[in-house]
């Protein structure tokens, strides 16, 4: 097999959401692709660099996961869709999540673009409730809180109760959404 670096990130990708972005080294990297460590270098300059471009692919995935969550919806059903991508996504890929929130390089111009690309998203869906810029701002951080919150907790195994997580996840969405009405 030819490796490319679209492969070795695939192969870090499939390492991180099965054992945890701190479980990736070059060398466990290296035995999972069947190369020498030393060839790794030919792709990937550091670990450091790997990780940062897992952010960047899982910033790219969560947007796209939340983008084709929100076609042809509006208002509060796009609200709810978009949720409900965000927090799939980190079910799905919970090695990606953990790396786009604990980047290297937070000043990565690319990096950078595509977390805009996602705030700017949710502030085209929050148009339909035409709220001021500031306070559209607030929601986003609010949105994001609530479901990078709930994500991280049911990924550590915080709900234990024996209660539909789901159910669960929807009253707190219908509950940010009761409150943008509120104040639109």
């Amino acid at each position: 097999m030819k490796i490319d670096f679209n492969i070795v990130l695939q192969k870090a990708t499939d390492i991180i959401d099965e054992k945890g972005l701190d479980e990736l080294s070059l060398s466990l990297l290296a035995k999972e692709l069947q190369i020498r460590p030393p060839s790794l270098y030919n792709h990937v300059n550091s670990l450091s660099e790997l990780k940062q471009a897992l952010a960047i692919q899982g910033l790219k995935k969560l947007y796209q996961y939340m983008l084709h969550a929100a076609i042809g919806k509006s208002g509060d059903d796009a609200i709810r869709k978009i949720s409900e991508a965000y927090v799939q996504f980190v079910r799905t890929h919970p090695g990606l999540y953990d790396a786009t929130t604990r980047f290297p390089n937070p000043e990565d111009p690319e990096l950078q673009h595509h977390q805009q690309l996602i705030v700017d998203l949710v502030m085209q869906v929050l148009e339909a409730y035409d709220l001021q810029k500031e306070m559209a701002i607030h929601m986003v951080r609010g949105l994001r809180s609530i479901l990078h919150g709930f994500a991280s907790i049911e990924h550590m195994g915080g709900f234990g109760m024996p209660l539909d997580i789901n159910e669960s996840l929807s009253i707190l969405i219908n509950t940010f959404i009761e409150g943008i009405h509120s104040i639109a």
